[in-house]
Parts: C-alpha cells; sequence; structure tokens
C-alpha cells in the first residue's frame, strides 16, 4: 500500500513539474485574462494554450530578448476591438518588462486595479473605448516611464489626482469623454515637461482655466478643453504656448475678450463656439457690442402702465402690430449698422498696401485672405498650362488661377469659406479651407516678394510643371493665386495627417494600430511616388526634404508625397520663408540659415555641406532613413540603443551596427510588428532596401525606379 501512494505521489509531483516547465511566468500571468472574460472570446484564445513553453506565439502577444542571457520577455499585449466583456486582471501588473498594453475598443468594465501599476515598464496604456468605471488612481504615476495614457470613452469619474505631477515622462494624456468632475487642478502642469497633448474634452469640469496650462511649452498638437462647463476669462498666458498648437475651447461657459496675442492669433472661430459671453476676434461678435444695451430696440409700448388704455382710441391690436413694424424695423437699422461696422473694420485692417498681410499681421485679424478681395478665379476649357498668354494677363493686381480646369470655384466662395489654422512652420501658416460645396482644400502662402515682370514668368513656368505632376501619390496642385504682395497655392486637402503623426500615434489610432501590410503598402506608395517625380515627371523633379511629416495619409492609409517644387518657387519669388506660410508639414528647411535637428537626421551626408546642391542621391538617402523608421519604430532624432544599451549616433549607424554584429531581427524591429510572424522575411527584405539606399557614397545608391521595384516584389 505503501509502495503504491509512493508511486502515485511521483507520479503527481512529476506532471506538477512539467506543468511547471510547460509555461513561462509570463504566460501564466496572461492567461488569467483569459479567465476574466467571457467564454464568447474563445476564438480570441484559441492559441492560448497554457501547454505551450512559451506565449510568444499567442494572438495579441509580442516578446523581445531582453538580455542575450535571458528567455524571450512579454512586452506588448494588443488585443483591441475583439468584444472581450470582462475585467482587467491585476495579475498582469506581473509582466515587469510589458512596454505597451492595448486593449482599447472593447466591453471591459469595472475600476482600473492599482497593481496593473507595478508592471514598471509600461510607456503606453491604451484602453479607450471600454465600460471601465471608477476613479482615476493617484499610483498609476508609479509607472516611471509612461508617455502615453489613453483612457477617453469611458465611464471614469470624480476628480483628477493631484498626483498626475508625478507622470513626468507623459506625452500624451487622454481623458476625453467620461464624467471626471471638479476643478482642472492647478500645480501639477508645469512638472509635465515632456507633454504633446492634452484632451479633456467631454468631462463635467466646472471651474476656470489654470493660468499654468500656458507653461505648456512643449505641446505640439491640440490643447483640447471643449463641452465641459468651463468659465471665467480665457488666461492669457495660454498665447505662450506654440503657435502649432490648436485650441478647442468650445460648448463652455468662458467670458469676456479672446486675448489677440501670441497663439491667439493662429486660431479659428470653431475653436471658441458656443461660449455665449465670449467675445472679440476670431468670432464676429464685438466686445462693445456685447456690453452695450440698445434702448430703442424696446417695442414703444412698454412703457405703459399696467390698466393704462391706448389713446386715441386705438385698438390693443393695432398697437401690438404698430409695435411689433417698429421693433423689425430697429433691428434691420441694428444690422445695417453692424454691417457697416465690419465692412469699415475689416477696409482698415485688411488692406492690400502691405500692412495687412494673410492673417498673420495684428491689424489683419478680421479677414483670412485679405489681399484677394474683388479677384475671380481664371482659367478656361483649354487652361492657362496650355497657353501661357493669358498667364501673363493674370499679372497686375492679382488673380486667382486654375491649373486644372475641372477644379472651378468664384473667390467670394473661398472668402466666405471656414477656415481653419492647421499649424506654422518656419515658412509660416496653412489653412485648411472648407469650401461651400463641401469639399476641403489646402492653402498655403509662400511668400510676398517677388513683383518683377520676369520673376512672375518664370514663377507661372514653374507653377505649370508642378501642376502636370499627375499621380496617385503625389498632391495635386489646384490653382495659384499671384500678386504683387501675396502667392498662394491651393492643393488637395489629404484628410489623415501624416506619417510623423501616425507613427508617433494619435487619440484613436496609436502607432501600434500601423500593422505591417499598412507599413508596407505606405513604403511602397511613397516610393513609387518618388520615382516618378525622378524619372516621369516634366522636369524630373528634386524633392529635396523627404521626411514623415512631409508623407501624408489619407483614410485608407495611402501616401501622398508633398512640398515637393517649393525651392524654386521661394527662390523665384525672393520670399523670406522665416515669414511666410508652408506647405503641410513645413517646408524645404535647406534654405534656411539653420538647419533644424529633426531634418537633419533625414538628410544625406553631402547634403549637410553648406552651399551644396539638391540632388535626386539626396531624397534617396532620406526615404531610406523614413524605410527604417517604419521598420525598426525608431525616430532618428533620438538615439536608438541596441539590446545591450551602447548608444550609436543615428538611426542608419545603429541599422548597420545590427546587421554586422548579427544582432537577432526582434531586436530590431518595432515590437508592434513581432506578432505578424509570417512577415518576418519580409521585414528583412526591407531592411536591406533601407540600407542600399542610406549607403554612405551616393554614388553606390540605387535608382528610385530600383528601390521602388525592390519594394514591390515584397509581399508580393
Amino acid at each position: 500500500m505503501r509502495i503504491g501512494s509512493s508511486l502515485l505521489l511521483l507520479v503527481l509531483l512529476h506532471r506538477l513539474h512539467q506543468l511547471a516547465l510547460s509555461l513561462t511566468a509570463d504566460g501564466i500571468s496572461l492567461l488569467s485574462l483569459k479567465s476574466a472574460v467571457d467564454t464568447g472570446a474563445e476564438d480570441v484564445f484559441s492559441d492560448w494554450n497554457e501547454a505551450d513553453a512559451t506565449p510568444c506565439q499567442w494572438t495579441g502577444v509580442a516578446c523581445m530578448n531582453i538580455t542575450r542571457d535571458t528567455n524571450l520577455r512579454v512586452v506588448g499585449l494588443s488585443l483591441a476591438g475583439k468584444n472581450l466583456r470582462g475585467y482587467i486582471p491585476s495579475e498582469l501588473g506581473t509582466l515587469v518588462y510589458l512596454r505597451r498594453l492595448n486593449l482599447h475598443s472593447n466591453n471591459l468594465f469595472g475600476p482600473l486595479p492599482e497593481p496593473l501599476f507595478n508592471a514598471t515598464s509600461l510607456h503606453s496604456l491604451f484602453l479607450y473605448g471600454n465600460n471601465l468605471s471608477g476613479s482615476l488612481p493617484a499610483s498609476i504615476c508609479n509607472i516611471p516611464r509612461l508617455q502615453n495614457l489613453d483612457l477617453s470613452s469611458n465611464y471614469f469619474s470624480g476628480p483628477l489626482p493631484d498626483g498626475l505631477r508625478n507622470c513626468k515622462q507623459l506625452q500624451r494624456l487622454i481623458l476625453a469623454d467620461n464624467g471626471f468632475t471638479g476643478e482642472i487642478p492647478a500645480g501639477i502642469w508645469t512638472a509635465m515637461e515632456n507633454l504633446l497633448q492634452l484632451d479633456l474634452s467631454s468631462n463635467e469640469f466646472n471651474s476656470s482655466i489654470p493660468e499654468e496650462l500656458g507653461e505648456l511649452r512643449s505641446l505640439s498638437g491640440t490643447l483640447n478643453l471643449s463641452y465641459n462647463h468651463l468659465s471665467g476669462k480665457i488666461p492669457k498666458s495660454l498665447a505662450n504656448l506654440p503657435v502649432t498648437v490648436s485650441f478647442d475651447l468650445k460648448s463652455n461657459n468662458l467670458s469676456g475678450e479672446i486675448p489677440q496675442t501670441g497663439s491667439f492669433s493662429n486660431q479659428g472661430p470653431t475653436a471658441f463656439l458656443d461660449n455665449p459671453l465670449l467675445c472679440g476676434f476670431p468670432l464676429q461678435k464685438s466686445c462693445n457690442d456685447s456690453t452695450q444695451s440698445s434702448p430703442a430696440a424696446e417695442p414703444r409700448g412698454s412703457s405703459l402702465h399696467p390698466g393704462e388704455g391706448p389713446k386715441r382710441g386705438l385698438s390693443a391690436g393695432l398697437i401690438v402690430l404698430i409695435s411689433v413694424a417698429d421693433a423689425a424695423g430697429v433691428a434691420l437699422i441694428g444690422l445695417i449698422f453692424v454691417y457697416i461696422y465690419w465692412k469699415v473694420k475689416d477696409s482698415e485692417s485688411c488692406s492690400c498696401t502691405g500692412k495687412g498681410k494673410l492673417g498673420v499681421d495684428e491689424k489683419a485679424h478680421s479677414c483670412i485672405f485679405p489681399c484677394l478681395a474683388g479677384m475671380s478665379l481664371q482659367g478656361s476649357d483649354d487652361s492657362e498650362m496650355e497657353d501661357p498668354q493669358k498667364a501673363e494677363r493674370g499679372r497686375g493686381d492679382g488673380h486667382l488661377v486654375a491649373i486644372d480646369k475641372r477644379f472651378t470655384f468664384e473667390l467670394d466662395e473661398l472668402l466666405r469659406a471656414s477656415a481653419y489654422v492647421l499649424g506654422k512652420s518656419g515658412l509660416g501658416i496653412v489653412y485648411k479651407v472648407v469650401l461651400g460645396n463641401g469639399i476641403p482644400v489646402a492653402v498655403r502662402r509662400i511668400g510676398e516678394g517677388g513683383d518683377s515682370e520676369q520673376q512672375y514668368k518664370e514663377f507661372v513656368a514653374e507653377v505649370q510643371a508642378i501642376g502636370r505632376v499627375k499621380h496617385p501619390n503625389i498632391v495635386n496642385l489646384r490653382a495659384y493665386y499671384w500678386a504683387p504682395d501675396e502667392k498662394l497655392l491651393i492643393s488637395d486637402f489629404i484628410s489623415n495627417g501624416n506619417l510623423a503623426s501616425a507613427l508617433k500615434g494619435k487619440i484613436g489610432q496609436p502607432s501600434s494600430s500601423l500593422s505591417w501590410s499598412t507599413r508596407l503598402r505606405i513604403a511602397k506608395g511613397t516610393a513609387r511616388g518618388l520615382a516618378y517625380l525622378h524619372e516621369c515627371s516634366p522636369r524630373k523633379f528634386v524633392h529635396g526634404d523627404i521626411k514623415p511629416s512631409n508623407i501624408l495619409l489619407d483614410s485608407d492609409f495611402r501616401p501622398y508625397i508633398s512640398d515637393f517644387g517649393l525651392n524654386r518657387l521661394i527662390t523665384i519669388t525672393g520670399s523670406n520663408p522665416s515669414s511666410s506660410g508652408g506647405f503641410i508639414g513645413g517646408a524645404l528647411p535647406y534654405l534656411k540659415p539653420v538647419q533644424s535637428e529633426r531634418s537633419n537626421n533625414y538628410r544625406a551626408p553631402e547634403a549637410r555641406v553648406s552651399g551644396s546642391k539638391p540632388t535626386q542621391k539626396w531624397d534617396i538617402y532620406s526615404f531610406g532613413v523614413v524605410l527604417l523608421e517604419l521598420l525598426s519604430g525608431k525616430s532618428p532624432e533620438l538615439s536608438p540603443t541596441t539590446s545591450t544599451s551602447i548608444e550609436v549616433p543615428d538611426l542608419v549607424k545603429w541599422a548597420r551596427k545590427g546587421f554586422e554584429e548579427e544582432i537577432p531581427l526582434s531586436d530590431m524591429v518595432d515590437p508592434a510588428l513581432l506578432q505578424e510572424v509570417h512577415a518576418k522575411k519580409e521585414v528583412l527584405a526591407a531592411f536591406h532596401v533601407a540600407l542600399a539606399c542610406t549607403e554612405a557614397d551616393p554614388e553606390v545608391r540605387p535608382r528610385m525606379k530600383n528601390v521602388a521595384e525592390n519594394l514591390q516584389r515584397i509581399g508580393s
């Protein structure tokens, strides 16, 4: 009997030993999530098998070798939009190397478990679009490297904790569409020195706007406080924010005059709508008018005392009729006075004499495109592109000229259209304008110099060449405006931002959602567009400034190259780039005497020599850097590190060093791509294309045509 019991005990111990060896501690922690959700998600977890040795092949799980001496550890968990119904288990906090947790757009409920914040390697936490509730724990800032926190579209409530001041590395704080109440706390924002985006919209905050929000000098996107119950005056300190920041303060109870300095001069009217007590530019509501009442607007009958009958036998009905007519007349006169007031104000501040340039001079706040008044769109069935003489007639006071004859609109329509400031770069302000037919366009100012006849002819010839470029991956130029003191280009508006924003992540679309197939599609399209510019365009253009911010994306993530040809146009007009509006994403920093660090990181070594002339080989090198960024997820403006923490100067050297030392591909590729195992060979092939493009010797680099062909073969 004892022998039988001993054998049974040995068998049990053996099985427990096998189970302990069969799955890592990270895998056991992940299984807690499988247990915490309804069985309806069985398809999602169909390959989550406790008998596996590692969870690294499971759906949604990404792993890496943290050091050469350790096994693969879980660094990413992404199960977004899988209809998971359940709660977030606290056991996920034991994943000490977890960097990205992405469970957005599910049906998870309950509070955030505080033990989750023991996962101290977390830098991105995307939980938006669930049914999570409770307060925001102050201990969330115990995560030392937390950079992206998106809890929007949940049911969190209560005040924001003062402990948020400890989130010193936070770059994006998105808490929109919840039930947070009380004050927007003061005293926490100055500690967030790295904050790029702040969205507290659609909550129940009922305080004033803290003055110290103006100290967030790192902001680069939107400061969104809309749809709350905020009151009081708008702090003038917000004028200190970078000029690229867009405000959204609509649908609150703010009052007083909108400040007119600094960043406020770049905001459109939609930023301040539905605040009945606000006045001043850009709202068409004068602060003087809003503080004065009009005694004449009172109906005459209001002076009658109760019980006092009308004189001379007039009936009550007739008195009412007369009162209504008088009130209508007074209102009409008031409208006429208001109309005359604004017309005079516009004519004083929006002249084309050089004192009221395009929306950037303080005297020109009342109009968006002041120097276009009275002009008309030129164009005919023949199109001026085929007849330079027609273009010559466009000179003089100024004309809006259609390059694409199918693209027609009246200039008055442009003046009446809703305009929004997209941003401001070294070349000035960029506007998005929505025309009367609902079509948005990008209006870009390239300068105010160049009024000689020769400059005009050269400008028109160059614009015609740009306008002839038609390719599915290149932004179309639709029209232009020339006047002695104003030059505008009107092109297609691409709706989904640019590649730089997509790689860094934004609300509703973190960078982890850029799958390998999407990144490969972006790389292929950009290569085709650039090859067309080099080989097939009328002038065989050199772009000169290829970087992610100049690669625009539509809703299907199709890439569009923007900003080509601007160097020549700016040279022709002789304008000062620092005082003019640039294309989306900025334009041609190599024309400026001082280069930005970010631009230099995409430029070829020979392009950094002062006085050098742009070549197609420049573009090929820059494209190679962009491709490396797509593959690695690392930005060249940083100093990436290898798994052994050896710092290297830039992304190109880091990639070459990795291949020379035969570092595992899993240590070099963006962790977000590791779950797409089938793409390993494709990623490797794309790395080789990028390395060929970034050869130090420009003569060794392939032609862009060959680059496009090689990329096209990948995944075909």
